[in-house]
């Protein structure tokens, strides 16, 4: 719905001699990994173990389309986990990742994937 209002604001507001058009790029599914799933608790515990804080769960993207691809092709649950700073201002002109934040993800990867087998 979005998409096509955008699209007919667009259309709507351009000048007769002009002309758009608009080309569809496909979209990817979202993927959700279920808190209820045994093995969000042992990620969480992993993560926790590493960073010496409780994990914290935030519900958000979800929307890499590889991850959605990786769910049907597999018909396994991905798991995705960031590790970046509030200030890393990930996308953005300024981006940065903390060395902290690399070193302690490829650790806390490490735990998970231990966790889990």
């Amino acid at each position: 719905a979005i998409r096509e209002s955008f699209r007919k604001m667009v259309t709507d507001m351009i000048p007769a001699d002009c002309k758009v058009s608009f080309h569809a790029h496909g979209a990817s599914g979202g993927s959700v990994f279920e808190t209820t799933d045994p093995a969000f608790e042992k990620a969480r515990h992993a993560l926790t173990d590493e960073w010496k804080i409780p994990a914290a769960y935030v519900g958000c993207g979800g929307s890499i389309p590889i991850a959605g691809h990786f769910q049907k092709l597999v018909n396994t649950t991905p798991v995705l986990i960031g590790f970046g700073k509030d200030d890393d201002a990930i996308h953005s002109p300024n981006e940065k990742y903390d060395m902290e934040s690399f070193h302690k993800g490829i650790r806390s990867w490490a735990r998970i994937l231990d966790a889990l087998t």
